[in-house]
């Protein structure tokens, strides 16, 4: 474990090596849990502003999953979660030659939108968990990224090197610059 600022990193942040292989993995993160994606409420607020050009990118039943549901949700934990097509995927997602895709980003990518998608999606496979004194920063293992850390190890990626973009988004740029320099250090010291 490592103190940095207001954040308490898991020792796996740096050691884990992983890349996102979407052509093995099939996008299988936007399928995978028993709830939507989890949404901080500001995030909630934009997706509910941006609803009408999300549409232009998602399938029916995601549209029609986010007009039923709303264009965010409270999950059985009682926490603000993206909707999902029944009881399966995230509703934002699209679904090409087999693989799973965010539609918001698509958007984002296609300069229609600002918001690139919610960094529960971007941070994956770190979570996040906030509490009153500090934020704990997480590694999540979880099966479905097997094909992820097989090239993250290959290509000797560690995990906050590959979650570079989304970690600087959430915590800044000098907060990042520290991670770096007490992970060369951990390095050095093993």
């Amino acid at each position: 474990m490592l103190s940095l600022g207001r954040t308490i990193i898991s020792s796996a942040v740096f050691e884990v090596k992983f890349a996102c292989d979407l052509e093995k993995c099939r996008g299988q993160c936007c399928l995978y849990g028993d709830s939507g994606a989890p949404l901080e409420e500001k995030e909630a607020h934009i997706l509910e502003k941006i609803w009408p050009i999300l549409k232009l990118y998602m399938r029916p039943e995601g549209i029609r999953a986010v007009q039923l549901k709303g264009t965010s949700t409270i999950d059985s934990d009682g926490d603000l979660v993206t909707p999902l097509i029944g009881n399966a995927e995230c509703a934002y997602t699209q679904y090409e030659g087999g693989i799973y895709y965010c539609a918001i980003e698509k958007a984002w990518m296609d300069k229609k939108i600002s918001f690139r998608k919610p960094i529960s999606c971007h941070m994956f496979p770190i979570r996040v968990k906030k509490y009153e004194e500090f934020d704990a920063v997480n590694y999540e293992e979880l099966k479905i990224c097997r094909p992820a850390l097989r090239r993250g190890e290959a290509e000797n990626i560690p995990l906050y090197r590959f979650l570079e973009e989304p970690l600087i988004r959430v915590y800044g740029k000098k907060w990042y610059d520290e991670l770096v320099m007490a992970a060369d250090e951990i390095a050095k010291n093993k």
